[in-house]
């Protein structure tokens, strides 16, 4: 299972990134994930808050796979052990225009025993949803914070 949403953002690819990486503002602009602590380094194991609209949210410990600034940022985590409930989640930045503007995916793959009882059709709408809500404010913040 697979949801995968993107924005075009009026930024550089290096500036959504200084966005995207600096974990300890998430609360001042994202909606769907206020809180992450950790340091964006491949192996950390991050704490991550997510609140999908709708939900009262949740807070679990991924581990980074890939850190590559200004191209991906990519963790996986589980939900008590590995095979339940797993998700590997992903941020790509592509450059368009030149480097001028950034084409930005935001997705998630989920796979696990409990998949079919946990992420329901309604679980998916509020991800999606969620992702949405942060792509809106990732470009919010990106485009404000490269004219300022």
């Amino acid at each position: 299972m697979d949801i995968t949403t993107e924005i075009l953002i009026d930024a550089p690819p290096a500036r959504v990134w200084a966005v995207l990486a600096d974990f300890a503002t998430y609360g001042a602009w994202n909606p769907f994930m206020p809180q992450i602590f950790g340091t964006p380094q491949a192996g950390a194991r991050l704490r991550v808050r997510i609140v999908p609209p709708g939900s009262g949210g949740m807070t679990f410990r991924p581990r980074l796979l890939t850190v590559t600034p200004e191209r991906e940022l990519r963790w996986r985590g589980h939900l008590l052990v590995p095979g339940l409930f797993d998700g590997e989640h992903r941020f790509r930045l592509e450059p368009t225009d030149g480097g001028q503007r950034t084409l930005f995916r935001h997705g998630e793959s989920f796979s696990g025993l409990l998949l079919p009882v946990i992420f329901g059709a309604r679980a998916q709408a509020a991800t999606r949803a969620g992702f949405e809500a942060m792509n809106a404010a990732l470009k919010r913040r990106a485009e404000s914070a490269a004219t300022a």
